[in-house]
C-alpha cells in the first residue's frame, strides 16, 4: 500500500518540498504467528515527530529537516516551515517518486505539491491518492508461503538482541489489551477534556 500526501519532503538535495511523506505499508502472513507488518514514511522520520518536538519545545536531530532556505535545522518550527529530508537520501527520493507516481499519478489524485495541507482547513480537500495491491500468496507459492516466511524470520531471530519490525508495538498492544488501560500525561488528558 502507498499513499500520497501534501508536500513536505524534498527530492534529493533540492530546497522545496515536492513529495508528501508518502507512507508505505506491507504485510505478510506467517505460519503460526502475527503477520509481519511494516508501515513507514519515506521521510527520515515521521513528520509527527517534528510536530511533537515543536509542541514540547525540543530540538530535533540534525539530518531530519531543512529550513525554508534549504539549510539544515534542529529547530522544529523552522523544519515545519521548511521540508523533511527523504529516508536513505537519493534512494529514498526514488522510492518517494515511485509512490507519488503510483498513488497519485496512477489514481488521478493530487501530487504532493498540488495537495493542500492536512494540518489546517485552508484550501480545497487535499485530494491525495491511495494505491493498494493485494496478492494471494497461495497463487504463487501454494501452501508453502507461511513456512518460507518462517525460514527468513528464523534466520533473522537467530541473531542476538534481534526482533522483527513491529514486535515492540505488538508487545505494547498485548499489555494494553490485558490491562484495558492506556496511560497518558496529565497535560494530554486536560487537552482532551477541553475537546469533549
Amino acid at each position: 500500500q502507498g499513499s500520497s500526501s501534501a508536500a513536505s519532503v524534498v527530492y534529493k538535495r533540492q530546497t522545496q518540498a515536492v513529495f508528501g511523506t508518502n507512507p508505505i505499508a506491507f504485510s505478510a502472513p506467517r505460519a503460526d504467528d502475527a503477520p509481519i507488518v511494516i508501515d513507514m514514511s519515506l521521510s527520515k522520520v515521521a513528520r509527527g515527530k517534528v510536530m511533537l518536538a515543536n509542541q514540547q519545545n525540543e530540538k530535533i536531530p540534525e539530518g531530519w529537516a531543512i529550513d525554508n532556505e534549504g539549510k539544515p535545522t534542529t529547530d522544529p518550527k523552522k523544519a515545519l516551515a521548511g521540508a523533511m529530508l527523504p529516508i536513505g537520501d537519493a534512494k529514498g527520493s526514488a522510492l518517494a517518486l515511485m509512490v507519488e507516481i503510483l498513488a497519485a499519478g496512477l489514481t488521478g489524485s493530487n501530487f504532493g505539491f498540488e495537495a493542500s495541507s492536512f494540518l489546517d482547513a485552508e484550501g480545497d480537500s487535499p485530494g491525495v491518492g491511495q494505491l493498494i495491491i493485494a496478492i494471494d500468496p497461495s497463487f504463487f507459492a501454494g501452501d508453502s508461503f507461511g513456512e518460507r516466511t518462517e525460514t527468513i524470520v528464523d534466520a533473522i531471530l537467530e541473531q542476538p538482541s534481534t526482533r522483527l519490525q513491529g514486535d515492540k508495538r505488538l508487545e505494547k498492544r498485548k499489555l494494553r489489551e490485558k490491562s484495558e488501560k492506556i496511560t497518558i500525561s496529565k497535560e494530554l488528558h486536560e487537552k482532551i477534556s477541553i475537546l469533549i
